[in-house]
């Protein structure tokens, strides 16, 4: 019996400047990015609004990335059950400021700096509140966010050690991120943080030492690549398992000598999976000097973005997993790597259904070191439930002549644009 197909209610196309086209289906998390002449041929068969077969070409591998669902699927029964998972996940993310100082003084930074560290009160209350939710969660994320959080290092160490004690307790797992400076990540001080449990790190740089120097600069003026850079690559040394996620930051001024970045992070990180390269633009979040910000319109920003990525992993460096993240509604470990691989055959023409990376979802993920987190536990075994008894394929992605336009800077943090993911 011929099976018939319509277009999703949660498909979107979008046209590119170079006649292309972008899909994307906010269901099932697939996004795809069309040659012109696959543009044509995408939008024939969308327009159609029914489509009486999809067993080979176009047609198919549109089909299997979910932009067209069989003819009388219920989609709202569907987002749903996907909705009533993901609440279904017993966890909990924490995003921690120990402290609103800061030793920096960045040309883009929104932030005030109104308050020092916590009071001796504030710190009592949240370990307290930690024990107290403990035994009814599966696990417990917490971010620690600044200002500078290693101005309180004093504090994250106590509180992340009565963390850990409060979910062994309940039986709850437990992981912890970072964003930080790097100015103060010294070999030592990362050996007492990884002890904390706090094992993914975001250290930005903005350019070679005499660009980022003067945008990234000491509160009282001093430069500061050269002291993170020395200690990024001093903790190289550490056998322990740990993310760091490089973020290169750009806008009009300097996204012309962020590639001189890429080759010198490479010499100094590639090869070493444990730095990844995270790329973003500068965005205007109401600081006082916003409109002095050359930041770039929201085209140029995607197009650099995913330039720069591919051209950093082209030098050797690895990609951050929150690339992943963003792109995807539950941002599978394993589609880092099919991600990476999309990027090194950039040139390519013909659509690719990344659907291996779906097979090896569906049979298992591989394990990452650090990845424990609530979000990636909770969510992922939900989705993969959810999975089965719909037929959703969550998550896949379609790549063929390049990286999908997509735009990643939604939301602020200290460093100019995104925090890491919950």
């Amino acid at each position: 019996m011929e099976r018939r197909w319509t277009v999703s209610r949660y498909t979107r196309m979008a046209s590119t400047e170079d006649r292309g086209a972008m899909l994307c289906n906010s269901l099932t998390g697939a996004i795809a990015s069309l040659s012109p002449k696959e543009a044509r041929e995408a939008r024939g068969l969308l327009n159609q609004g029914r489509v009486a077969e999809a067993n080979a070409g176009l047609a198919a591998e549109l089909a299997e990335a979910g932009f067209l669902t069989p003819a009388g699927a219920d989609e709202q029964v569907q987002a749903q059950r996907l909705h009533e998972a993901l609440k279904a996940a017993k966890s909990q993310h924490l995003v921690i400021m120990p402290t609103e100082a800061c030793n920096f003084r960045c040309t883009y930074c929104y932030q005030t700096f109104p308050r020092g560290a916590m009071s001796r009160e504030t710190l009592d209350g949240l370990g307290a509140y930690v024990r107290r939710m403990a035994p009814g969660i599966e696990h417990l994320s917490v971010s620690w966010f600044g200002g500078e959080p290693l101005l309180a290092a004093g504090a994250i160490e106590e509180l992340s050690l009565s963390f850990m004690d409060s979910c062994a307790r309940g039986g709850a797992g437990y992981s912890a991120d970072m964003s930080t400076n790097g100015y103060w990540l010294t070999r030592e001080r990362m050996k007492r943080l990884l002890d904390c449990g706090i094992r993914r790190y975001m250290v930005t740089l903005d350019g070679k030492s005499a660009v980022h120097d003067r945008r990234r600069k000491l509160r009282a003026g001093g430069p500061t690549y050269a002291t993170i850079v020395a200690n990024l690559h001093g903790l190289r040394a550490l056998s322990d398992p740990f993310e760091i996620d490089l973020r290169v930051n750009f806008d009009e001024d300097i996204v012309g000598v962020v590639p001189e970045l890429l080759e010198e992070l490479a010499a100094l990180f590639g090869g070493d999976d444990r730095f990844r390269l995270l790329v973003r633009p500068v965005g205007r979040w109401g600081g006082p000097g916003d409109e002095r910000i050359p930041v770039c319109d929201r085209t140029a920003a995607d197009r650099h973005l995913w330039e720069l990525t591919g051209r950093g992993i082209g030098c050797g460096l690895a990609m951050s997993e929150t690339i992943a993240d963003a792109l995807m509604p539950s941002g599978s470990v394993w589609l880092r790597r099919q991600v990476e691989l999309a990027c090194r055959r950039l040139g390519r023409s013909a659509v690719q259904v990344l659907d291996r990376a779906r097979r090896r979802g569906e049979s298992g993920r591989p394990a990452v070191p650090g990845r424990e987190r609530a979000a990636r536990q909770g969510q992922d075994c939900a989705l993969d439930r959810l999975g089965r008894r719909t037929g959703l394929r969550v998550p896949l992605l379609l790549f063929p002549s390049g990286l999908p336009g997509q735009s990643l800077s939604a939301v602020p943090d200290s460093h100019g644009t995104t925090p890491l993911p919950a």
